[in-house]
């Protein structure tokens, strides 16, 4: 018969959120153990390039240097940006968001996402107080009173007081508890590629809406080289994937107004629908569901992430406040402020983003003028603006610990 080893956290999924939660619990005196199917590849940074990319903000950048993985990102690849210009394609509406004189150097990093998880994955392997269990996935988990009794498929067998659900959209230890789930499709489909730009892009995000489209650029430490996510309605998205180099090429650039002169596809294109996810409960006896598991919000904006680690970040303080006071990290009461809090922020932020799906369907001639009337509205109240950008950097939706330290 197997041995069975006792933990205190496990957590399901070595994601970047996952292996983010393990790094920040060292320290706490709770053993932990991350159990993942593979462990992350190693790429070269041609291939990194050319993969998923994510724009972490403030409050999700201070959070790794909390669990002191930032360095090692930053060093490796990681581009800050300084601002964001959004316009209306076939209008006169126009935004421009600038941190300037707000006392930060940047908005944010676009960092691909292979970089952060091999990062905390390396982090991980170094701390006494965690363990990765790889390759395997769970088979059984029995919830105890006391704890949760895991088997996996090598037949190994854990127990745990505190079980985490960092498994994804399609979240194993979700379904097993049978917690609801509520989506929608927001009707668009995303094409992800990268491009090489005539001009330089200066370290500046952009996003240009045009007809029933959206199209985001993000800039690579490539002086000329942009990771595009465009919001497409599906037909559309997949003509543009079948098309010929040269004439996507040329739509990227037409679409942009050339603003970055002619564009050049680097490598694949691929496209997936935009949906959103969000799961009726956040926790239950001894679990915790967190990122993706618990909500998925559509990467149009490129900020899905920062949620996630946002739910890291909230979890480390309530289960420092709990570990201190000496009380069970696993009873479902306790848990429930991190629900609601969570709770909360995602259903905000999933709120926004349907009013921002609702925005670019629509094909109303007077509504379009609405939406750029708008653009040069908030571009001219500086109240407003300073709003948004904060809510952009993540500083409405930092817990109080996470704000606190010292880190820019």
């Amino acid at each position: 018969m197997k041995e069975c080893k006792a933990f205190d956290v496990v957590i399901n999924g070595g994601s970047m959120v996952g292996l983010a939660l393990a790094c920040g619990l060292q320290g706490t005196g709770l053993r932990v153990a991350v159990i993942e199917r593979q462990r992350p590849l190693s790429l070269q940074i041609e291939e990194q390039s050319k993969r998923k990319v994510s724009v972490i903000n403030t409050a999700s950048r201070r959070l790794l240097q909390h669990v002191q993985v930032w360095q090692e990102i930053a060093a490796e690849y990681a581009n800050p940006y300084r601002s964001l210009e959004v316009w209306e394609g076939d209008s006169f509406g126009r935004i421009s968001f600038d941190v300037t004189g707000m006392g930060y150097s940047e908005l944010g990093h676009i960092i691909t996402n292979c970089i952060i998880q091999q990062a905390l994955w390396r982090r991980a392997e170094q701390l006494a107080e965690v363990i990765l269990i790889a390759p395997t996935t769970l088979r059984q988990v029995v919830w105890g009173e006391n704890a949760a009794f895991i088997t996996l498929d090598n037949d190994h067998m854990l127990t745990a007081r505190l079980v985490v659900a960092a498994d994804g959209a399609r979240s194993w230890l979700r379904s097993h508890v049978d917690i609801p789930l509520t989506f929608w499709d927001c009707q668009n489909h995303a094409l992800v590629a990268t491009v090489c730009t005539a001009q330089p892009h200066s370290n500046i995000a952009r996003q240009t809406f045009k007809g029933d489209s959206v199209l985001a650029f993000f800039p690579l430490s490539n002086p000329h080289l942009s990771s595009i996510v465009w919001s497409l309605p599906p037909s559309v998205a997949k003509e543009y994937l079948k098309t010929s180099t040269s004439a996507f090429n040329a739509s990227v650039a037409i679409h942009s107004n050339l603003t970055l002169g002619l564009c050049e596809l680097q490598g694949h294109r691929n496209t997936f629908p935009l949906t959103s996810r969000y799961a009726l409960n956040f926790a239950a006896h001894r679990l915790v569901l967190l990122g993706d598991a618990a909500h998925t919000v559509h990467s149009l904006a490129g900020h899905d992430v920062n949620l996630g680690f946002m739910d890291v970040a909230e979890l480390l303080g309530e289960v420092r406040r709990l570990q201190k006071a000496g009380k069970d990290i696993g009873h479902y009461p306790y848990l429930r402020r991190y629900e609601r809090r969570r709770k909360l922020s995602a259903a905000l932020m999933l709120l926004r983003m349907r009013g921002l799906d609702e925005l670019v369907a629509t094909h109303q001639p007077f509504q379009r003028w609405i939406r750029s009337t708008g653009f040069r509205l908030i571009d001219t109240l500086p109240s407003a603006k300073q709003h948004l950008l904060k809510q952009m950097m993540g500083l409405n939706d930092a817990p109080a610990w996470l704000s606190a330290e010292e880190c820019d």
